[in-house]
């Protein structure tokens, strides 16, 4: 009997009037057309970055970017604009310097890690031990980083799909807590990086209760020289910084009603904050003009569902994608589907919506709209769609993943490159495209990814 409710529930959640899917398709296309050549992700980028600029949880930079994003929806039209708040910890940098003092003076560009301890005043001095992997530190005996600072200078691999990063994150993540236990005094590491420059990339870690900073990497390949030549090397490390545990923090909010039902809801967003080096341009403003651009441009067309934008307030430090699932936990039986946008302004070239669901009709005319774009629509269902819908996803909200391309993103962020000049207009716009026809295509139809997925495999 449960087979055959499930078969006769699918057969009304896929039937769809040739003529309706016809609209379907020929709206979504026409939107992305529309799209790729509309300045609105540019023009909110291009304003955050400049009017804002980087924007530390914690700071008087997103105090202004809060009450920017309100402004920003409010301009674009959006109704409930709000802001919802919560309490989050907030790691502040202060002064930073380091610099080989033997075998012979040599300044070092880093840049101390989220979470990081403050040295004493005027900075410590100490002799490095140095491993060229993260293993390798791992494997050493314990008692080698007593009383040293411990250097670890594992290199990051380019990929298209950033997964080079999530093969090394646990040298920054975990590196200083875990050289804490054995006793070092400091911890630096090789930027998670894939650039060849003097700018260092920055991040957080989990506290370690002593300071840790992040080398350029081309700072970490000196001390690597050095090292092979067997002599002890000293380094004087200065990290200032200020740690909040209950900073003010805000999700702001805007969307657009949807005419026939508007309490079911797409949510879709970028995170608002960045790291303070740059002005955040990469990471993750272009979400946020991504996500807000196409809202726009779906909802022009005037969808039957509403779409909300949010933008996340604390993604580099945690803390937004659980209160914003805390606080929206009894409405999420109505929210139709989550997604986020939050790897930098690369095209999107593959993507992957919830299980069973490719041969809804809905997603027939996403599928067809977004061919031109290059985009390969994988068969396989999402496994994580961002840390900022994390929390939706933990209550059962259906998501989306879209994959965009990281081969250059790892140069850029956590650095004082990420800035407004590295993002590609055109890339923008094809992020912005793609959105643009998911979000219509799901927004101007019954299709309920929930009842999709619950179907058993034929």
């Amino acid at each position: 009997m449960k087979t055959l409710l499930l078969a006769a529930a699918a057969a009304v959640l896929t039937a769809a009037s040739p003529a309706a899917a016809a609209d379907l398709g020929a709206n979504a296309a026409a939107l992305r057309d529309k799209a790729l050549s509309d300045t609105t992700a540019w023009n909110v980028l291009e304003s955050l970055t400049t009017e804002v600029g980087g924007r530390q949880v914690g700071s008087a930079a997103m105090t202004r970017a809060k009450d920017w994003g309100v402004a920003k929806l409010q301009s674009l039209g959006f109704e409930n604009v709000h802001v919802e708040p919560f309490v989050t910890g907030a790691w502040l940098r202060g002064e930073e310097s380091a610099e080989v003092v033997v075998p012979y003076p040599h300044k070092l560009a880093i840049l101390g890690l989220g979470n990081s301890t403050p040295t004493p005043a005027g900075g410590l001095e100490g002799e490095i031990v140095l491993y060229r992997s993260y293993a390798a530190f791992l494997a050493a005996p314990p008692e080698a980083a007593k009383g040293k600072i411990v250097v670890v200078t594992g290199r990051m691999v380019r990929a298209q799909d950033g997964s080079g990063y999530g093969a090394i994150n646990a040298q920054r993540t975990r590196g200083p807590a875990e050289a804490a236990k054995r006793g070092a005094v400091a911890y630096l590491l090789r930027s998670l990086s894939t650039d060849d420059t003097r700018l260092p990339h920055t991040g957080t870690a989990a506290p370690g209760g002593i300071p840790a900073a992040a080398l350029s990497t081309v700072d970490a390949e000196l001390l690597e020289h050095m090292a092979d030549r067997g002599q002890p090397i000293r380094i004087r490390l200065n990290l200032q910084s200020t740690y909040n545990p209950k900073a003010q923090a805000w999700n702001v909010v805007g969307e657009l009603k949807g005419r026939e039902k508007p309490d079911e809801v797409l949510v879709v967003g970028g995170h608002l904050d960045s790291w303070d080096p740059g002005t955040g341009a990469i990471d993750d403003g272009s979400g946020v003009a991504i996500a807000t651009a196409a809202a726009k441009l779906a909802a022009s067309a005037h969808p039957r569902r509403t779409i909300r934008v949010v933008m996340w307030g604390s993604e580099e430090q945690g803390g937004s994608g659980e209160a914003y699932g805390a606080a929206h936990k009894a409405e999420s039986p109505n929210l139709v589907v989550a997604g986020e946008s939050d790897l930098g302004a690369g095209h999107i070239w593959s993507l992957s919506v919830p299980k069973n669901s490719l041969s809804h009709p809905a997603m027939k005319a996403f599928t067809a709209a977004i061919t031109p774009l290059k985009v390969i629509v994988t068969p396989t269902a999402p496994r994580f769609g961002g840390s900022d819908i994390e929390g939706l996803m933990t209550n059962g909200v259906p998501f989306v993943d879209f994959n965009q391309d990281a081969s250059r993103y790892f140069d850029l962020h956590h650095s004082a490159d990420d800035t407004l000049d590295k993002v590609d207009p055109a890339e923008l716009a094809q992020n912005v495209a793609v959105w643009t026809a998911f979000l219509y295509s799901v927004a101007d139809s019954d299709i309920d990814f929930r009842a999709l997925a619950a179907q058993e495999s034929k």
